[in-house]
């Protein structure tokens, strides 16, 4: 946790691109524009939320 911010972690690759998407979200990128990582700073305080939680789903094969 950064600034009693939520940071979850997604698939272990390497972070290409961070972009703020407002000021307090922040979403990590890899080399091909995929999801890594993403940063909610202040999520207790703007949510009123005391946890997060979050589903990693299988990479479907097509």
């Amino acid at each position: 946790m950064t600034n009693q911010g939520v940071t979850p972690f997604f698939p272990n690759v390497p972070i290409v691109e961070t972009k703020e998407i407002s000021e307090n979200l922040y979403i990590d990128l890899d080399e091909k524009g995929n999801l890594v990582s993403m940063t909610i700073e202040h999520a207790k305080e703007k949510a009123g939320m005391s946890e997060v939680s979050f589903l990693q789903m299988e990479k479907a094969s097509i």
